[in-house]
């Protein structure tokens, strides 16, 4: 017998961390390998944890709600075999002796970092709660933790950061540090204090899914420097062809044919022709992606997600609609797996779908841009003889990271877009 230690997995492509939204096992249970232990949300899928050994679940060592970082342990599993010869031999001595060492290491490494040891011996502290502690100067041998055995998490932090009240090293009696803090009027009131429930208003708990969504976004928008551009589109013609074969199509699909659907197609020619579009931002350097995979977002009631249309160059019209159609249905059923939003390059965003016409989206980090698609309306146009039509126009909203882009390339690939948009007719095939 030998205890094994399981840990987050990446959920998806630029996923850091996950949320323990519930657990599916207790200890003492018996599970076998792929089995599901734990629901876990992140800020791009809700998902099912498979178990990575058969065995007995020893201990839940996050908590419910506890966020924690791709590759912290969650729980321990006693396997058969193959488990450290320590363990075996006197299992109740050896989890005892193994925890106190993993103490005097994470206390020698929090005293080398300037840190004091907290007063719970068996509190443990996480890469993410080592780096907020350092990034806000919060001492945390003056935080009470609220997860298992007293142990700090990422909320209890965020917490006192929201609150403003920080607790630091060289802060003995943190109480009067508080009274000079409040009328400072250089450090603002955070929204917490300030924001109070009146009597008939409805307070609506934060999700892990929104928190999470929240998170990055906000790092999308603090580490990106956006732009933002935009180009009208007369898809008179366009219009004109989508309706004229949408019936045949549907009976014969046995799905709709979109607008949408050309939109991808065109965006995703485009990015081969501008591949510069189809990049990452890597610190010392810019990754531009070989596979050109289209991020979608979809919107259910209180989440978005972003499945994924891989190699989307090399899919027609008809394919690219029947695989949005596909992968909507299993975001809005709950049955979307994560590999399915792992991957994208580019994100193309349907707000034409809920009548927006103009509109900036927040780049999905680590992509450098995203295109919102926007409402087709008729309006008034002067044509080239100078005589004024009603055409169907649409406008397209590029957003890019000005770290990766410049406004000509961007400008080149819209153009781009553009034209193949207002070339399409009875003439382009969908198949």
């Amino acid at each position: 017998m030998g205890i094994e230690k399981m840990t987050m997995p990446q959920l998806g492509e630029s996923v850091t961390e996950g949320t323990i939204e519930k657990w599916l096992v207790q200890p003492g249970d018996t599970v076998n390998k792929y089995d599901p232990i734990a629901e876990v949300n992140t800020d791009k899928v809700n998902a099912e944890v498979p178990s990575s050994f058969t065995g007995v679940i020893k201990e839940l060592i996050a908590g419910e709600g506890d966020t924690l970082e791709v590759g912290e342990v969650i729980c321990s599993i006693e396997v058969e075999g193959g488990g450290a010869s320590e363990e075996s031999s006197e299992e109740t001595s050896d989890q005892k002796v193994e925890p106190a060492e993993n103490r005097n290491a994470e206390e020698k490494k929090t005293s080398d970092e300037k840190k004091s040891a907290p007063k719970n011996t068996n509190a443990r502290y996480s890469p993410a709660v080592m780096r907020m502690s350092q990034e806000h100067d919060i001492d945390l041998s003056l935080v009470e933790g609220s997860g298992k055995e007293g142990r700090i998490t990422r909320k209890d932090l965020q917490k006192i950061i929201d609150s403003g009240e920080i607790p630091t090293a060289d802060s003995k009696q943190p109480e009067p540090q508080k009274v000079q803090e409040q009328p400072s009027p250089s450090k603002p009131a955070a929204p917490k204090q300030d924001i109070q429930s009146a009597p008939g208003d409805v307070e609506i708990p934060v999700t892990g899914v929104r928190k999470a969504i929240a998170a990055n976004m906000l790092k999308s928008k603090h580490e990106a420097p956006h732009a933002w551009t935009m180009m009208e589109v007369d898809v008179t013609n366009l219009v004109q062809y989508r309706d004229s074969i949408k019936g045949e199509f549907k009976q014969k699909e046995g799905f709709n044919i979109t607008y949408f659907a050309f939109f991808v197609k065109a965006v995703a020619q485009a990015l081969k022709e501008f591949p510069q579009m189809n990049s990452m931002w890597a610190g010392d350097k810019i990754i531009q992606k070989k596979d050109i995979n289209i991020s979608i977002a979809v919107a259910t009631d209180d989440a978005l997600f972003v499945p994924v249309i891989k190699h989307a160059d090399e899919k027609t019209i008809k394919g690219i609609g029947r695989e949005v159609n596909e992968l909507a249905g299993k975001v809005r059923a709950g049955k979307l797996k994560s590999e399915e939003m792992q991957g994208g390059t580019f994100t193309v965003n349907n707000t034409g779908s809920f009548g927006s016409v103009q509109s900036m989206g927040i780049i999905n980090h680590p992509q450098a841009a995203i295109l919102q698609v926007e409402s087709i309306v008729k309006r008034p146009v002067v044509m080239n003889n100078g005589m004024i039509a009603v055409r169907d126009m649409v406008n397209l909203c590029l957003s890019l990271d000005h770290r990766v882009l410049d406004g000509l390339v961007c400008g080149r690939f819209l153009q781009r877009v553009k034209e193949i948009l207002e070339n399409t007719s009875e003439n382009t095939s969908v198949y």
